[in-house]
């Protein structure tokens, strides 16, 4: 009876101080935490006065991703002996100039992706990796302030592809307006006065006209998380057929250092695209006929960030 109940305190002790031990150990990182958020304040804080100070600033972010496999005798599918591969890469770039008196925006976006299907038991087949997504867009933002919030601005956006039929189409925007910053990680760019030149040949058909530019373009960084968006609208004061838009996008988690992972996504309307798109198998086809279907791309892969 006495060793039982020698063992029956025992017990109810160590479980008392464990349980002791665990609140102490709680409230001991509960102090920490209040410290590290302390400490982050500061940090940010710091960051924030560095980040006010004129002069360059440079980033260079991006995304790669890519698969390959191969296949040997398997019968379950319809090519038994067969490899496949893809890779793609998305490259943003930014130099940024800001003064007291005035910023100076540069920003570049190369997005290029090959992918290849080689059937072995098929020696006609295209076994080389072939283009499968190119998007190039270059643009330069000048601005003088009129106030903390609003400046006069020119722009200038070129957008094409790199790897195949550069310039063909290239579209090039040169405007004058106003930039409006609400936000520190948010600009906004209003041109009312906005030529869209537009560079084709061959049998491509495009047209240039006067038109509105718009531009928004915002960056975040929250914890391990980069977030990134770009929206280009023109509108075109001829028609609407000439008007397009670019929107992109990049999410990234740092997971080590400047590396983690990435998805980065677009979407583009272009009747002038689709229209000479279109007219390659139908020569008749015109915009009132055409179904103007909403361009996109997607790539999710390792992500880097240099700045």
């Amino acid at each position: 009876m006495k060793k039982t109940l020698f063992i029956a305190i025992l017990i109810f002790s160590l479980t008392s101080i464990q349980a002791q031990n665990k609140e102490e150990l709680i409230a001991e990182q509960s102090t920490k935490n209040d410290s590290i958020k302390a400490l982050q304040s500061k940090v940010d804080a710091i960051q924030s006065e560095i980040d006010g100070i004129p002069g360059w600033r440079f980033k260079i972010f991006g995304t790669i991703g890519g698969n390959v496999s191969g296949f040997s005798n398997w019968y379950s599918k319809e090519t038994p002996n067969s490899s496949v591969g893809n890779f793609g890469i998305n490259l943003n770039a930014r130099a940024d100039l800001i003064e007291d008196k005035y910023f100076w925006k540069s920003y570049t976006n190369i997005n290029v992706g090959w992918v290849k299907f080689d059937d072995k038991d098929d020696n006609s087949d295209n076994s080389n990796y072939e283009v499968a997504t190119d998007i190039f867009t270059l643009s330069s933002l000048y601005g003088y302030n009129l106030s903390k919030k609003i400046a006069a601005s020119a722009l200038g956006e070129y957008r094409s592809t790199l790897v195949q039929n550069f310039n063909n189409p290239g579209f090039l925007d040169l405007g004058i307006g106003i930039t409006w910053t609400p936000l520190k990680d948010l600009l906004v760019v209003i041109h009312p006065l906005n030529y869209n030149f537009v560079f084709s040949s061959g049998d491509n058909n495009y047209n240039s006209s006067l038109g509105a530019k718009i531009v928004a373009d915002y960056s975040k960084k929250f914890g391990g998380f980069n977030f990134k968006t770009n929206l280009s609208l023109f509108q075109s004061y001829e028609t609407s057929n000439y008007s397009n838009f670019t929107w992109t996008n990049t999410i990234a988690y740092t997971l080590w250092k400047n590396f983690g992972l990435g998805f980065d996504f677009g979407l583009r309307k272009n009747k002038q695209e689709a229209l000479n798109f279109i007219q390659t198998t139908n020569p008749n086809a015109t915009f009132d006929t055409i179904d103007n279907k909403l361009q996109s791309y997607w790539l999710f892969g390792l992500n880097f960030n240099f700045e």
